[in-house]
């Protein structure tokens, strides 16, 4: 049975945690030798827990700055707990800008990073100024912006594959392709967010995206040119990477049935 209403487990089975953080102090989701991030903070509130060393498992990795409304790990338990206890305690040792928001019992094997279908970001963009919005968003004082050519462009980004383009310089991959299915600017008084949605992303992608729209938006690049820079596959003539802050991992999503009693 699913666990709830008190319902315990005494035998191993994978369950997927999910969570949502604010990046602003941290060197990303991904462990690193000489830096604070996400994963360590979670591993070790669980290790605490169990006392016994711990490691789960992410669905991808964020960068420095940058924050996720939904992230989902995955992690092997063999000792006895209920949901809303170990929830309980997860989140008292954990920083106020760390929260695990649930956990979910999952399909043997299941694997938060291989089994996720599509993942979607926003990038939020402030046009103006405003002190209460500095860690969450980018900041932006253009004169003008011509949204209607950014979105014009943006879709053209659905009916590309590969996208080296976007891609940090000497990624270690093995492909470059990515099936995106939305992509799309929505205004909202001063605040200006691009969604974007894809099965995967390179490093770097997003944001390098979101710099080269604002080089068309601002006319500095026509509609034309950018699909040139997709098509030559060349990072060095795709816009500037904009800065971490305003980027959100807003959703990840997997096939239904992936959760015990989904």
């Amino acid at each position: 049975m699913y666990i709830c209403n008190g319902t315990k487990i005494a035998f191993q089975l994978r369950y997927f945690i999910e969570l949502s953080y604010k990046g602003t102090n941290y060197h990303g989701w991904q462990l690193q030798p000489n830096a604070v991030t996400v994963q360590e903070l979670v591993n070790k509130a669980f290790s605490t827990i169990f006392k016994t060393a711990i490691n789960v498992v992410g669905a991808g990795r964020t960068d420095t700055g940058v924050h996720a409304e939904q992230l989902f790990a995955h992690i092997d338990f063999d000792i006895e707990f209920t949901i809303e206890e170990l929830i309980y305690k997860l989140n008292a040792l954990l920083p106020n800008d760390i929260v695990v928001e649930n956990i979910y019992k999952a399909i043997e094997r299941t694997h938060a990073r291989f089994d996720a279908v599509s993942r979607s970001y926003e990038y939020r963009i402030f046009l103006g100024r405003n002190p209460f919005l500095t860690d969450t968003t980018w900041q932006f004082s253009a004169k003008k912006l011509n949204i209607v050519k950014m979105n014009e462009a943006a879709s053209f980004l659905l009916t590309y594959t590969d996208f080296q383009c976007f891609s940090r310089s000497n990624s270690d991959v093995k492909t470059y392709n990515c099936d995106i299915t939305n992509a799309v600017w929505i205004q909202t008084n001063k605040l200006l967010i691009f969604h974007i949605t894809a099965d995967r992303f390179l490093r770097n992608m997003v944001r390098a995206i979101v710099g080269t729209l604002l080089e068309v938006g601002k006319e500095k690049i026509s509609l034309e040119e950018f699909k040139q820079i997709i098509e030559s596959k060349n990072r060095c003539n795709a816009g500037p990477s904009v800065p971490p802050q305003g980027l959100f991992l807003t959703q990840v999503t997997y096939p239904k049935g992936i959760f015990i009693d989904e």
